[in-house]
């Protein structure tokens, strides 16, 4: 005890392990600082921008890819079909379809394109007789001569004051799959632009879409490009070919300014659009070069205060360390360390005072079929509501130890072998009674449970052995049920 004293009370191991914090500090901080802008990249490239892409399309599919589905519906509804292969006899008919497409769904516009009648049937009735002479009908010839079920076009809406509009044009057939004529309909150019917007605002990016061709087709009016085509901006041109190959991946480019850029690109194919999410490096790191200027002060204060309560500081991680090498960590049981220590000190008061203890070595049935079924990460929340019932229904002079995955094992303080047996029951009634939930799921839990009493007259290891074997016996004879095992 003197020596200890003496360790922690030493001027020089103070001074000297002062200086070693001091100097970890600064090289942790100091190498952190040079290597953390390649890591802090990789994470923005490999993870942030993917994932807000992701969270981007999924908004996309709610707000454009849904014009694609509307489309697709009416291209195969089986009124507007038969209404055409009978003659197209009343025009109110697929007028008032048509409105009510445009009101259920909130479209901006729709239509159908007879190619028997060259009619441009609208909610408001026919709209006009398509003409192949007309350069503002061409939209429909190319429709009907394409391979592909449906196109995304941007023109102006001649139903709508020539409002420039997103068009959904899908190719219709009859039951006999001959073309009879197009149908669709059609979202604001401004409306999605304020979409656009509204993504820009809430994830901190520029977004824009562009074609197969690599023309920017939508854009937010703060994106703040000069041009409507990729290949002619300076930087991104070089990769352009590639990214348009390649369909999704992270890339950088440098800029006419000399900045670094990074980009992240997902195709759309509902809607055959490239979705690019940019954000500059410089904007990326801005943020966090501050938060590692701040860590850099936070460290010198905290050197500083290190410096004065040293002693302190000491006693205090001590009995830290002490802590985290005797608990398990993820149930805040004992472990099998600690339990080294725990039965040393039981079996020191045993030879001065003889009272019986017993010994229960618990196992959770089924356990890895819980794994199994419902992932890990339920399986440790599993394990720790368990921890909680040991603790809410023993004593506490009993001693719960996490013996193993899912193993415990309970040392029962002034207990002998049949109140073992009880109290063992009745932790196995009170586990079959209990709800425990993991990943917001009700599951069933089980427990086997091995008894045995300490005799004086064997070592601590065969006492954990008969509890071993009296579990074994439990899970040979069906599991959910206490066993013994004798002395031999």
């Amino acid at each position: 005890m003197a020596r200890t004293h003496r360790i922690f009370n030493s001027r020089r191991l103070i001074v000297l392990l002062s200086l070693l914090l001091v100097a970890g500090f600064f090289a942790t901080t100091l190498s952190s600082y040079y290597v953390s802008k390649q890591a802090i990249l990789d994470a923005i490239i490999g993870r942030e921008l993917p994932l807000t892409s992701n969270n981007i399309y999924t908004q996309i599919q709610k707000d454009l890819v849904q014009p694609v589905l509307i489309s697709s519906t009416m291209a195969n509804d089986t009124f507007l079909r038969s209404w055409v292969i009978k003659g197209e006899k009343n025009p109110n008919e697929i007028a008032h379809y048509l409105e009510e497409v445009k009101k259920r769904y909130g479209a901006f516009s729709s239509f159908f394109v007879s190619d028997r009648s060259s009619n441009y049937y609208t909610g408001g009735g026919v709209l006009k007789h398509i003409s192949s002479r007309e350069p503002r009908d061409i939209w429909y010839y190319r429709v009907r001569d394409m391979k592909e079920p449906y196109e995304i076009n941007v023109d102006p809406d001649l139903a709508n004051k020539d409002t420039l509009t997103i068009f959904v044009n899908y190719r219709v057939f009859d039951f006999e799959n001959r073309y009879i004529g197009a149908t669709g309909i059609g979202l604001t150019v401004d409306a999605v632009r304020r979409l656009i917007t509204d993504y820009q605002q809430r994830y901190k990016r520029t977004i824009y879409f562009t074609n197969t061709e690599g023309k920017m087709v939508l854009f937010s009016d703060q994106s703040g490009r000069k041009e409507s085509n990729l290949r002619a901006t300076q930087g991104l041109n070089k990769i352009l070919d590639r990214i348009l190959l390649e369909k999704h991946g992270s890339y950088q480019y440098v800029a006419a300014d000399g900045s670094v850029n990074l980009v992240n690109v997902s195709f759309i194919p509902e809607l055959k659009w490239y979705l690019f999410v940019e954000r500059s490096e410089e904007e990326a790191l801005a943020g966090i070069r501050q938060t590692l200027y701040f860590n850099l002060v936070i460290c010198l204060a905290v050197t500083l205060i290190v410096l004065i309560l040293t002693h302190i500081a000491l006693n205090r991680y001590q009995r830290r360390i002490e802590e985290m090498a005797s608990t398990d960590k993820l149930t805040g049981l004992f472990n099998r360390q600690a339990f080294s220590i725990l039965i040393d000190r039981r079996l020191a008061e045993y030879r001065r005072n003889p009272h019986p203890f017993s010994m229960l070595l618990a196992d959770i049935d089924q356990f890895k079929s819980i794994n199994d079924q419902n992932g890990h990460l339920c399986g440790d929340q599993i394990l720790n509501q368990v921890a909680q019932l040991f603790r809410d229904c023993l004593r506490d002079s009993d001693i719960v130890v996490r013996w193993g995955g899912e193993e415990f094992l309970v040392i029962l303080k002034d207990c002998g072998l049949e109140k073992a047996q009880q109290t063992a029951e009745k932790l196995r009634q009170d586990f079959e009674k209990a709800h425990f939930e993991g990943c917001g799921k009700q599951i069933k839990v089980t427990m086997s449970i091995g008894v045995s009493q300490y005799d004086e007259a064997e070592t601590i290891e065969q006492t954990i052995s008969r509890a071993d074997a009296g579990l074994y016996q439990a899970k040979k004879g069906g599991r959910n049920r206490v066993c013994t095992a004798t002395s031999t």
